[in-house]
């Protein structure tokens, strides 16, 4: 299948083609269509994919198919969680619709309020935001929603997990006068999107892309185990002076652990750049693009970065810190083999992470191998996990009981 199957307006055609997109992906194949035919959709693809062409491209393809008749708000709104996926879209967008006159704009937190001005006074025809600074226009009538036809939700996933649930419905109801609804997301698991989904989509399109091989990268991945945070340090330091570390994102858990790190890595001599929570605006998009142009090799970040970094060349992901939860660790792979290339992925574990790690390769279904860095080696063993105790059946049957008990008092 061709991009011309489609039936796609030539300027998106010509754009598409020099973007160097040769065909469709997995995701596109399925998603384009059925947008096209104004189905509402709910759709499921691994990060690095397409996912972000797979909705833009029927949405530019609507805006050109049914020009403005009026002055006023955007007609497509696209929602994501962070500022950084924000103005990863935006960027596509503008690429999308170079040689349309289609307006585009976008509106995060972090930037100053007189900045989105011309957005707002100005005709708009697709509106990229994250849901918080969005709410805050809402809610002081500077932005309305009523001209929204298509609302997109991209990495819904994401926005619920961040708490972002009362304002996204807040949003889908302001939009009433939709004509369409798409939800993205690199993962459906779990009930809280199944639930989300059920309540703003009208009959979807289910979609679950199986990406080819070629779309499909592939990460090595393997663990060192750490004593303590100066062995942590210290097998980091060797690993990131290795030649075949051409571009990294070393995680950590917190923006204390993240100004720690970054000052006791400039010691030896290794140059960072850096991305975390409240972060002014300016200071994010300089870090990226000193990241993006190959300017500085390693990028330190909290988890606001999991998601949103779409970078093709990151060779290695390191975690210095194991992450909170299984599926975030996930995501921060996620950051490397992109577009069916080749990635590595090494987790710095101490004895108190040995539980994360297990739940990691019990979520992947595989066992991370261990290795050992000559002159580094851990001098303690892995710590073992205590066995899970066995539920006594008598004593959870009391436990119904005495609920039932209480349920029918009520």
């Amino acid at each position: 299948m061709q991009f011309a199957d489609f039936d796609l307006d030539t300027a998106l055609l010509n754009a598409i083609d020099s973007l160097g997109f040769t065909k469709p992906t997995s995701i596109q194949q399925l998603a384009i269509p059925e947008a096209l035919e104004g189905r509402d959709v709910l759709a499921c693809a691994p990060t690095g994919t397409g996912k972000t062409a797979a909705f833009l491209i029927p949405a530019i393809q609507y805006l050109l198919d049914h020009p403005r008749r009026n002055p006023g708000f955007a007609r497509v709104l696209i929602m994501t969680p962070t500022r950084e996926l924000a103005y990863q879209v935006h960027e596509q967008c503008e690429k999308l619709a170079t040689d349309t006159h289609l307006k585009i704009g976008v509106v995060t937190g972090g930037i100053n309020y007189g900045t989105h001005k011309e957005i707002f006074e100005k005709n708009n025809d697709i509106l990229i935001a994250t849901p918080g600074r969005l709410m805050e226009y809402l809610d002081t009538e500077n932005f309305h929603a009523e001209d929204v036809e298509l609302l997109i939700l991209d990495e819904a996933d994401r926005m619920l997990d961040m708490g972002f649930r009362k304002e996204m419905l807040r949003i889908c109801e302001e939009a009433k006068n939709r004509r369409q609804c798409m939800l993205f997301s690199a993962t459906l698991e779990g009930d809280s999107v199944a639930k989300f989904s059920e309540r703003i989509l009208n009959e979807p399109a289910q979609l679950e892309a199986s990406p080819s091989r070629s779309e499909r990268g592939k990460i090595l991945q393997w663990v060192h185990l750490a004593d303590d945070y100066d062995h942590k340090l210290k097998l980091l330091v060797s690993l990131l002076q290795q030649e075949t570390v051409e571009k990294a994102i070393v995680f950590v858990k917190t923006r204390e652990r993240l100004e720690k790190l970054v000052g006791e890595l400039f010691t030896h001599d290794i140059k960072t750049t850096w991305l975390r929570g409240e972060m002014p605006q300016d200071k994010r998009m300089a870090a990226m693009a000193s990241f993006h142009s190959g300017r500085t090799k390693i990028l330190i970040a909290t988890d606001v970065a999991a998601r949103g970094i779409d970078v093709n060349d990151i060779s290695h992901v390191f975690n210095f810190d194991m992450p909170r939860s299984a599926d975030v660790y996930v995501h921060r792979i996620g950051r490397t083999a992109r577009a069916g290339k080749k990635g590595t992925a090494i987790s710095l574990v101490e004895a108190h992470e040995v539980a994360m790690l297990g739940k990691i390769e019990r979520y992947t279904d595989q066992v991370l191998k261990r290795r050992k860095i000559k002159g580094l080696e851990p001098q303690h063993k892995e710590a073992k996990l205590p066995p899970k105790k066995k539920k006594d059946p008598e004593k959870m049957k009391a436990k119904r009981k005495k609920a039932k008990a209480k349920a029918k008092k009520k």
